[in-house]
């Protein structure tokens, strides 16, 4: 009988490429030999499944792996609430690399910190540029057709790096290449890629869809001759949806949390999700607890939530009206105060609802560097102990319920894009199209130049995108707009008291979301 199962154990592994190590096969037998017949063929394909997801370096499997896959089989028969809502902290996002000789993404080991050194900085343009340009290259209008293959219509075309026109002493023709865009002389614009930096002439350039800023990453199309790339056409690389990236990569959980895998992988969360139906998270941005108009307004926003409690309601900074100094903490904590008072008031609410605080740029804390940390817990603690489902996080956080991702980003971003950019849309009703393009194309929350919108070099990957999440929240002052691409849905919540007490309210069970306002 043992005998039989440790030739199914290893020819089933043998089946799909893998060889097992004798203590592996051992563990196995051990862990199988209490399963039914019928069941452990199923156990076992699953076994397998999650081992060939797993950062694999050879084809021989070692005891550690199957342990790692026999725990994720048994996590995804007990997931349990844990799993249902979580909320990620911009400093805990995994940090995974792309490894170009091995075309798949690595858990990076580097350790990190808030003051790297210069060599994080160079790193930092250097990740963004792989992930796009790998996203690039398996893109239909850049993938070459296989031998033989029947000719399609479209167009194909072939990114070429920069050395290639650099090397080059005779005029080229028809080019496209992928770099970021930048100014190093006053006026004169210019493309670099990891290979080398070339200059633009863009006088006769179309600018397709797009807010295109200094350090954004761009495809230019056009002819290079005397030293010059002279530029027909700038747009941005495509998008991808996140099921095609998933599709490449597996189900590595680059989003953050505690499953192992993505969510997205678990069909029990994601009944869980069809079920609560009335499931929905509310977000409002500019949350100025010092003024009496916003609590009464927040008062009779939770009036109507009482009988029907959501999951959770994210609140976005900034906190206090305008800076008052010395006083502005002092001022922060009694105005806390105030509206734990306000949420004690609806008991339901606090027992079945969640909130968070993501903070703003003048609320208590650090500078103005990205991504910016929690409220610090010695100003919130009085709070939190009033409100026990209180959440401080950070800015931009992540929030995970089910198999839903979503992305919150508190930074009056849209206009800070407007005034770097290189060529202004044609019409300001198009701002909102432009800017939901750049980001997604870039995958990244905040494509800008370092000196307009600093970021912590170390943790630049918590700011991006990659794959695109199902909501982004942006919480700016720009007016509100929802704009779906990819099928990731970008919407912005406007300014809560600057816009007639607007707020939005997302229902994860069907991806729909509903503008709200309090009516006077």
């Amino acid at each position: 009988m043992a005998a039989k199962l440790k030739s199914s154990i290893v020819t089933a592994f043998r089946m799909h490429g893998m060889t097992l190590k004798s203590d592996a096969s051992k563990f196995l037998m051990e862990a199988l030999t209490p399963v039914g017949e019928v069941e452990r063929g199923d156990w076992l394909d699953r076994i397998i499944d999650l081992v060939q997801k797993q950062p694999l370096t050879s084809s021989m499997i070692d005891r550690s792996m199957v342990v790692a896959a026999i725990k994720e089989c048994n996590a995804h028969n007990e997931e349990s609430n844990n799993l249902v809502f979580n909320v990620i902290d911009a400093f805990s996002v995994p940090n995974y690399s792309y490894n170009t000789h091995r075309k798949k993404f690595m858990l990076s080991s580097t350790p990190r910190s808030l003051h790297a050194d210069a060599n994080a900085k160079a790193l930092l343009f250097k990740e963004r540029y792989t992930v796009l340009h790998q996203r690039t290259s398996r893109h239909n209008l850049f993938t070459p057709a296989a031998p033989g293959a029947i000719q399609d219509q479209e167009k194909k075309f072939k990114l070429k790096p920069v050395e290639y026109l650099l090397g080059s002493t005779s005029k080229l023709g028809d080019i496209i290449v992928l770099g970021m865009l930048t100014q190093l002389k006053e006026g004169k614009y210019y493309l670099e890629d990891p290979t080398g930096v070339v200059q633009l002439d863009l006088s006769k350039a179309k600018f397709h869809t797009g807010l295109f800023t200094e350090n954004c990453f761009v495809l230019a199309e056009g002819w290079y001759e005397d030293e010059v790339f002279h530029v027909n056409a700038f747009g941005f690389p495509p998008p991808e949806p996140a099921e095609t990236t998933r599709a490449y990569f597996g189900n590595l959980n680059f989003f953050g949390g505690p499953s192992d895998t993505s969510v997205k992988a678990s069909s029990k969360l994601k009944s869980i999700e069809n079920e609560n139906e009335d499931a929905m998270i509310v977000f409002l941005s500019d949350v100025w607890l010092d003024q009496l108009t916003v609590r009464q307004k927040l008062h009779t926003m939770f009036s109507g939530f009482a009988e029907v409690p959501p999951i959770a309601f994210v609140f976005c900074g900034n906190f206090i009206s305008t800076p008052y100094g010395s006083h502005h903490v002092k001022m922060f904590q009694e105005s806390l105060m105030e509206l734990a008072v306000l949420i004690n008031e609806f008991p339901n609410l606090v027992e079945s609802s969640k909130f968070l605080f993501v903070p703003g740029a003048q609320d208590p804390g650090p500078g103005m560097i990205l991504p910016r940390p929690q409220i610090p817990n010695c100003i919130t603690e009085e709070f939190r102990r009033k409100v026990p489902s209180a959440i401080f996080t950070s800015n931009p956080c992540r929030i995970q319920y089910c198999t839903q991702e979503i992305v919150v980003f508190r930074e009056d971003i849209v206009n800070k894009m407007c005034r770097n950019c290189v060529k202004f849309p044609s019409s300001s009703s198009e701002i909102p199209a432009n800017f939901v393009k750049t980001i997604v194309s870039q995958a990244h929350l905040c494509p800008l130049p370092l000196h307009v919108s600093p970021t912590y070099w170390s943790y630049d990957n918590a700011m991006q995108i990659y794959p695109l999440p199902d909501l982004i929240v942006l919480a700016d002052k720009y007016d509100a707009f929802t704009i779906d691409s990819v099928n990731c849905i970008c919407t912005n919540t406007g300014s809560f008291p600057r816009s007639e007490f607007g707020f939005k309210v997302y229902y994860p069970s069907n991806k729909q979301l509903e503008e709200s306002k309090i009516a006077d």
